[in-house]
């Protein structure tokens, strides 16, 4: 928070066979340590996930770095819409057994055969085309602040919870064009190539997904058809795309589209809060857990001791509303 410099928050993944995950994370972790690059990396034999925060004086060595390297050159590096630069404070490079947590089995299918990439314009276009299905393949609280028009919005916890629910409607009603997008293109490019494996031809993704979206629609001058905010999974919690404010305030119903966790760390459930509301909860998301957080520190703590606080995402818990 103290620093002097700027920062950039960017993005980028990408489905690479990696023969030795450990050694290729630590390789990235010896090098971004160097360049004090914050953020979050998955490393798995199926590719690298990789959310950053780089300082201003490191970026292009750190672009050169990335787009140089055998197992990262030619991806696409998303720039955050708003950046303060305060996105990240540690740097987090773990070894998963995959990048994207999915369900799939990567052994059944080609997941290099993925779908067609379109640009915000031939997305735009393609939209407004007869016999086509466009899906939001983000989670319930990410599409409920921003979204598509006309997009089918699966109400799920999970990307892994809407792949079944996804593919059995699409069998369903069998659609001339399914178009997919997400928040930075990842879950579309396994998914794209996990809906051709189930035979759906004409499958289309918003390359860089909504975030490179929102660039280019502001370079290139077009009408946006994503309305509203665009979640992300850092300290900021979002970027705004268009001005409209499309959620409601979970306490009193106002519109509001502002994600907070709440600020009892027993809890920290992931809700919507407008300024009325985080005043008079003090940043909690019920009466239960303002009474907690008035407590001293370290009596906290001892409440919270071998205890795990419930899925921040779930929909099954809800924060207390007003009146």
């Amino acid at each position: 928070m103290a620093e002097s410099f700027s920062r950039t928050t960017l993005s980028y993944y990408k489905f690479v066979s990696v023969a030795d995950p450990q050694a290729f994370r630590d390789e990235l972790y010896r090098k971004f340590s160097e360049w004090q690059v914050f953020g979050r990396i998955y490393v798995a034999p199926e590719g690298i996930n990789a959310q950053l925060s780089v300082p201003e004086q490191h970026l292009e060595d750190f672009t050169m770095f990335v787009q140089q390297h055998p197992l990262m050159h030619g991806v696409l590096l998303n720039k955050a819409i708003e950046d303060n630069g305060k996105s990240f404070y540690k740097l987090k490079i773990l070894v998963k057994h995959k990048i994207l947590s999915d369900g799939l089995d990567n052994s059944s299918f080609d997941i290099y055969n993925v779908g067609k990439h379109l640009d915000a314009a031939e997305y735009n276009s393609k939209l407004s085309e007869p016999g086509t299905v466009v899906i939001d393949l983000r989670n319930h609280y990410e599409h409920e602040v921003g979204h598509f028009e006309g997009a089918l919005l699966p109400e799920v916890d999970t990307y892994k919870d809407s792949i079944p629910l996804i593919v059995n409607m699409l069998e369903e009603q069998k659609p001339d064009n399914v178009m997919l997008y997400c928040t930075g293109g990842i879950r579309c490019e396994k998914f794209s190539a996990y809906l051709r494996h189930r035979g759906f031809v004409n499958v289309f993704q918003l390359r860089g997904g909504v975030i490179n979206y929102a660039h280019q629609i502001k370079k290139l001058k077009l009408d946006s058809k994503f309305t509203g905010k665009n979640f992300v999974f850092d300290d900021r919690m979002g970027e705004r795309v268009t001005d409209d404010v499309i959620a409601s305030c979970h306490q009193c119903g106002n519109p509001a589209d502002t994600h907070v966790n709440c600020a009892n760390d027993a809890c920290h459930l992931l809700f919507i809060q407008c300024s009325e509301c985080a005043k008079a909860f003090n940043s909690c998301c019920c009466k239960e857990c303002m009474q907690v957080v008035a407590l001293p520190d370290e009596a906290q703590k001892e409440l919270r001791k071998g205890k795990l606080h419930p899925n921040a995402h779930h929909k099954s818990h809800k924060p207390v509303e007003m009146g």
